[in-house]
């Protein structure tokens, strides 16, 4: 490779790393909006209950196998909670809260 070559393409990667410095420090115009808005799609085809499961399941980067095998239930059980086929009880949010280290009532 001659010498040209390698002090092009440094300075093609120099270029794109400093644009992506200035494109990381430039403030973000968005408006946030509510959780609950922005998925409500998902809300509207599962419960908002399973969202927040599958969701805290992402978060960490388990599977559904991972998550019942800790809770000592089956996959499928937590395929139907995630669905909203299945309901979450008390003692189940307790159970999940204590797994996921948040308040328990966000499982109810």
């Amino acid at each position: 490779m001659s010498e040209y070559t390698k002090t092009h393409r440094i300075d093609r990667v120099s270029k794109k790393v400093a644009k992506a410095r200035i494109d990381a420090k430039s403030p973000v115009k968005e408006k946030s909006i509510p959780c609950r808005e922005s998925l409500k799609n998902h809300v509207d085809k599962y419960s908002e209950v399973g969202v927040i499961l599958r969701g805290s399941r992402y978060k960490m980067e388990l599977t559904q196998k991972e998550v019942a095998d800790a809770l000592g239930v089956s996959q499928h059980h937590i395929s139907e909670m995630e669905n909203g086929k299945r309901t979450i009880g008390k003692e189940m949010a307790k159970r999940l809260a204590e797994f996921f280290q948040t308040d328990y009532r966000r499982f109810l």
